[in-house]
Protein backbone atom coordinates (compact mmCIF):
# COMPACT_ATOMS: atom_id res chain seq x y z
CA UNK A 1 0.00 0.00 0.00
CA UNK A 2 1.38 3.41 -0.92
CA UNK A 3 1.87 6.26 1.55
CA UNK A 4 -0.96 8.16 -0.16
CA UNK A 5 -3.27 5.17 0.29
CA UNK A 6 -2.30 4.87 3.97
CA UNK A 7 -2.88 8.61 4.38
CA UNK A 8 -6.35 8.30 2.81
CA UNK A 9 -7.24 5.18 4.80
CA UNK A 10 -6.27 6.67 8.15
CA UNK A 11 -7.88 10.02 7.37
CA UNK A 12 -11.11 8.25 6.39
CA UNK A 13 -11.11 6.17 9.59
CA UNK A 14 -10.67 9.33 11.65
CA UNK A 15 -13.39 11.14 9.69
CA UNK A 16 -15.84 8.29 10.36
CA UNK A 17 -15.17 8.69 14.07
CA UNK A 18 -15.59 12.47 13.94
CA UNK A 19 -18.83 12.26 11.96
CA UNK A 20 -20.16 9.79 14.49
CA UNK A 21 -19.31 12.13 17.36
CA UNK A 22 -21.03 15.02 15.60
CA UNK A 23 -24.14 13.28 14.25
CA UNK A 24 -24.67 10.23 16.49
CA UNK A 25 -23.31 11.48 19.82
CA UNK A 26 -25.51 9.35 22.06
CA UNK A 27 -25.22 6.12 20.12
CA UNK A 28 -23.06 3.98 22.39
CA UNK A 29 -21.34 2.29 19.44
CA UNK A 30 -20.01 5.65 18.24
CA UNK A 31 -19.38 7.23 21.64
CA UNK A 32 -17.93 4.22 23.45
CA UNK A 33 -16.29 2.15 20.71
CA UNK A 34 -15.72 3.60 17.25
CA UNK A 35 -14.39 7.07 18.16
CA UNK A 36 -12.43 6.33 21.35
CA UNK A 37 -11.24 2.76 20.67
CA UNK A 38 -11.65 1.19 17.23
CA UNK A 39 -10.57 4.04 14.94
CA UNK A 40 -7.65 5.21 17.13
CA UNK A 41 -6.43 1.61 17.56
CA UNK A 42 -6.52 0.95 13.82
CA UNK A 43 -4.78 4.23 13.08
CA UNK A 44 -2.35 3.53 15.92
CA UNK A 45 -1.46 0.17 14.41
CA UNK A 46 -0.48 1.91 11.17
CA UNK A 47 1.55 4.41 13.21
CA UNK A 48 3.43 1.62 14.99
CA UNK A 49 4.11 -0.15 11.71
CA UNK A 50 5.46 3.04 10.11
CA UNK A 51 7.66 3.89 13.09
CA UNK A 52 9.06 0.37 13.51
CA UNK A 53 9.88 0.08 9.83
CA UNK A 54 11.29 3.57 9.27
CA UNK A 55 12.67 5.11 12.45
CA UNK A 56 16.02 3.37 12.11
CA UNK A 57 16.55 4.87 8.65
CA UNK A 58 16.52 8.40 10.06
CA UNK A 59 19.64 10.50 9.43
CA UNK A 60 22.17 10.93 12.24
CA UNK A 61 21.05 13.56 14.71
CA UNK A 62 17.37 12.79 14.14
CA UNK A 63 15.11 12.34 17.11
CA UNK A 64 12.86 14.08 19.59
CA UNK A 65 15.53 15.77 21.70
CA UNK A 66 15.70 19.04 19.76
CA UNK A 67 13.83 20.94 17.10
CA UNK A 68 16.65 20.26 14.65
CA UNK A 69 16.39 16.53 15.46
CA UNK A 70 12.64 16.52 14.84
CA UNK A 71 13.11 18.45 11.61
CA UNK A 72 15.69 15.89 10.47
CA UNK A 73 13.40 13.03 11.47
CA UNK A 74 10.57 14.57 9.47
CA UNK A 75 12.70 14.55 6.34
CA UNK A 76 11.50 10.94 5.90
CA UNK A 77 8.06 10.78 4.21
CA UNK A 78 7.02 7.70 6.21
CA UNK A 79 7.79 9.49 9.47
CA UNK A 80 5.84 12.56 8.31
CA UNK A 81 2.87 10.27 7.67
CA UNK A 82 3.36 8.65 11.08
CA UNK A 83 3.34 12.12 12.63
CA UNK A 84 0.14 13.01 10.81
CA UNK A 85 -1.69 9.87 11.86
CA UNK A 86 -0.41 10.40 15.40
CA UNK A 87 -2.49 13.60 15.34
CA UNK A 88 -5.46 11.79 13.80
CA UNK A 89 -5.56 9.10 16.49
CA UNK A 90 -4.97 11.33 19.50
CA UNK A 91 -7.24 14.17 18.41
CA UNK A 92 -10.09 11.71 17.80
CA UNK A 93 -9.53 10.10 21.18
CA UNK A 94 -9.59 13.53 22.84
CA UNK A 95 -12.74 14.47 20.94
CA UNK A 96 -14.45 11.29 22.14
CA UNK A 97 -13.40 12.06 25.71
CA UNK A 98 -14.71 15.62 25.39
CA UNK A 99 -18.08 14.34 24.19
CA UNK A 100 -18.47 11.79 27.00
CA UNK A 101 -17.38 14.32 29.59
CA UNK A 102 -19.77 16.92 28.20
CA UNK A 103 -22.65 14.46 28.34
CA UNK A 104 -21.76 13.58 31.93
CA UNK A 105 -21.73 17.30 32.80
CA UNK A 106 -24.97 18.20 31.00
CA UNK A 107 -23.38 20.34 28.30
CA UNK A 108 -25.72 20.59 25.32
CA UNK A 109 -24.49 18.87 22.16
CA UNK A 110 -24.91 21.97 19.99
CA UNK A 111 -22.38 23.70 22.24
CA UNK A 112 -20.03 20.78 21.68
CA UNK A 113 -20.02 20.99 17.88
CA UNK A 114 -17.56 23.92 17.81
CA UNK A 115 -15.37 22.13 20.37
CA UNK A 116 -15.34 18.95 18.31
CA UNK A 117 -14.59 20.88 15.13
CA UNK A 118 -11.81 22.83 16.83
CA UNK A 119 -10.30 19.63 18.24
CA UNK A 120 -10.53 17.99 14.81
CA UNK A 121 -8.83 20.93 13.11
CA UNK A 122 -6.58 22.37 15.82
CA UNK A 123 -6.11 19.60 18.41
CA UNK A 124 -5.06 21.27 21.65
CA UNK A 125 -6.91 24.47 20.73
CA UNK A 126 -10.16 22.51 20.70
CA UNK A 127 -9.35 20.96 24.05
CA UNK A 128 -8.73 24.42 25.51
CA UNK A 129 -12.06 25.59 24.08
CA UNK A 130 -13.80 22.60 25.67
CA UNK A 131 -12.27 23.32 29.08
CA UNK A 132 -13.36 26.98 28.85
CA UNK A 133 -16.92 25.89 28.04
CA UNK A 134 -16.93 23.26 30.78
CA UNK A 135 -15.71 25.72 33.41
CA UNK A 136 -18.21 28.32 32.19
CA UNK A 137 -21.05 25.80 32.52
CA UNK A 138 -19.89 24.93 36.03
CA UNK A 139 -19.63 28.59 37.05
CA UNK A 140 -23.13 29.28 35.72
CA UNK A 141 -24.52 26.22 37.50
CA UNK A 142 -22.99 27.28 40.81
CA UNK A 143 -24.23 30.85 40.43
CA UNK A 144 -27.87 29.74 40.12
CA UNK A 145 -29.88 30.26 43.31
CA UNK A 146 -30.87 27.08 45.06
CA UNK A 147 -34.61 26.48 44.86
CA UNK A 148 -36.16 25.68 48.20
CA UNK A 149 -38.58 22.81 48.43
CA UNK A 150 -42.17 23.96 48.77
CA UNK A 151 -43.86 22.99 51.99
Amino acid sequence: MSLEQLFSLCSTLALVGWLGLAFAPRWHITRDWIAPVVAPMMIGAVYIWLMVNNFSSAPDGSGFGSLAGVKSLFSIPEIVLAGWIHYLAFDLFVGAWELKDAQKNGIHHLVMIPCLFATFMFGPGGLVLYWIIKFTYRALAFSQPIKEASS
